[in-house]
């Protein structure tokens, strides 16, 4: 099973269809793309290139991003995408540590690539240029024979607790996420549009793949990133769009006040990151009832639990704002439970370390045996989150384990204090952390990026929750450190409040 065979397959049904659009123009029908796909797949195995090799794409987001994809799959070959946002040194490590011979870049990144390229990479090709379109000069060749177990995807983690590990996704891996998308968060029919703001490389690459299945239509923004004014201009354009979005995202979204026409947005789905209460309540108001979440990692791709659009807009449900803090159900393909630190399950309501399995979960890290045997347990992939499961099913996440904060012997989790401090109508954004201290272990502090005075903070934690679980220091920032992806980075947080003595 190749995922190039749903290319291939669009094709053949229905060749004049739009497969690519780039602002508001398309770019390629289903037919040219799969007919270019068949040839520059030849082209690439005329370079040597043999099944099972890796090739990167080091680019920013184009139309050329998702047809580079397709090309490797169609030879048989395996797509390593990589954050265009990441440092040459960082691209150097991931290129060498996933021995990949060849790369597709974009023309802000080729010379980077060049400087630090390792020994393996034999060859470098920039989309636009003529060693790009002379791939589709090549004879036409078959898709490649690939099983579901075959490695069609290899996604390198962040690495904010050390050197990235590459996930091993295969395309039977791929074929299940995007069965899940399309069953339980966004119902696509043929010509629906995905809008692609969110790197191609991370999240919104991956609904690449469902949006082919069902013979829709990737956009990419004319400037290729996220602008609130661009973005509202391409959707009310296409209609019916879809988007997959950080929640710093929909944030800008809701605060810009663009208009969408009715009928503009069929989904907008959040990841990568929770999104609080209030956040989506003023997405709600804003945008109105389109909005759905995914929890998932890269290894289970988008794939864990969901809390759907339905969900999300039925205030009316008397535990709608539980279910609003939560992550959802498990999807239908997926199970998840609650453990301990030795392992055991864990009652209804019980908060511990949420494990996984299902038909989405990676195979393991490429040549990382040790890490591999830690998250992969007995079938189960160990997330490193912590959360409870209600005893209808949903699964709220409290934090990361290594953000869980322990003063004076109980636990606290920085979401829970988060939640109660962005309900002030002065604070924009907000990040809890531990600060290590000689008489409790750790006392809880808060950075808080707004205007609000740190007595109404106080009296806010006090009316709200338990006293030992309120900051004993507020930090006014203007801004919080954030990754590529719009994460909050606790972890640079904990160091630069080293710093403040």
């Amino acid at each position: 099973m190749n995922m190039a065979l749903w290319l291939e397959r669009a094709g053949k049904a229905d060749p004049a269809a739009p497969a690519l659009g780039h602002g508001r123009a398309v770019t390629a029908s289903y037919g040219d793309l799969a007919a270019g796909t068949s040839r520059r797949a030849g082209g690439l195995l005329q370079l040597g290139l043999a099944a099972g090799d890796r090739v990167a794409i080091i680019a920013a987001n184009s139309p050329d991003y998702a047809a580079a994809m397709y090309v490797i799959w169609h030879a048989g070959l395996v797509a390593v995408p990589v954050n265009a946002k990441l440092h040459g040194l960082e691209i150097a490590y991931i290129l060498e540590h996933s021995g990949s011979r060849a790369a597709f870049v974009s023309a802000d990144l080729e010379a980077a690539v060049l400087a630090h390229a390792p020994g393996s990479l034999q060859h470098v090709i920039r989309f636009g240029t003529p060693a790009w379109h002379g791939l589709a000069r090549a004879d036409a060749v078959p898709v490649a024979p690939r099983s579901p177990s075959d490695l069609a995807w290899l996604f390198y983690t962040s690495g904010t607790t050390g050197r990235p590990k590459g996930a091993m996704l295969s395309h039977g891996n791929l074929a299940a996420m995007s069965f899940a998308y399309a069953m339980e968060v966004d119902s696509i029919a043929p010509g629906d549009p995905i809008l692609h703001a969110a790197p191609m490389s991370h999240g919104s690459g991956l609904y690449i793949m469902a949006h082919v299945m069902r013979m829709g239509i990737n956009v990419v923004p004319e400037s290729g990133g996220f602008d609130p004014a661009e973005i509202a201009a391409t959707m009310n354009h296409w209609r019916r769009m879809s988007m997959f979005a950080a929640p710093t995202m929909i944030k800008r979204l809701t605060a810009s006040g663009v208009a969408f026409a009715p009928g503009t947005i069929r989904t907008i789905i959040w990841g990568g990151a929770p999104m609080y209460v209030e956040d989506t309540r003023a997405a709600l108001e804003q945008l109105g009832p389109c909005l759905a979440q995914i929890y998932g990692q890269g290894e289970s791709p988008m794939t864990i639990s969901n809390l759907g659009k339905a969900e999300i807009g039925d205030f009316r449900h008397p535990l709608w704002l539980d279910r609003l803090a939560s992550a959802g159900r498990a999807y239908a393909c997926m199970e998840i439970a609650v453990v301990d630190e030795t392992g055991r399950h864990l009652p209804v309501g019980e908060t511990g370390e949420v494990i996984a399995r299902g038909a989405p979960v990676m195979a393991g890290y490429w040549n990382n045996p040790a890490a591999t045997a830690k998250s992969l347990r007995d079938g189960w992939l160990f997330t490193g989150d912590v959360g409870a499961i209600d005893e209808h099913g949903y699964l709220t996440l409290k934090d990361r384990a290594n953000d869980l904060i322990i003063s004076g012997g109980s636990n606290i989790y920085p979401r829970e204090v988060e939640e109660v401090l962005l309900q002030h109508p002065a604070v924009r954004e907000v990040s809890v952390i531990g600060r290590p201290d000689a008489e409790w272990g750790e006392v809880v502090v808060a950075y808080v990026v707004g205007e609000a005075p740190a007595r109404e903070l106080d009296a806010l934690c006090l009316e709200r929750i338990a006293r030992f679980k309120r900051p004993k220091d507020y930090v006014r920032v203007e801004a919080l450190p954030k990754s590529n992806y719009g994460k909050i980075l606790k972890t640079e947080l904990r160091a630069i409040d080293k710093t403040r003595g």
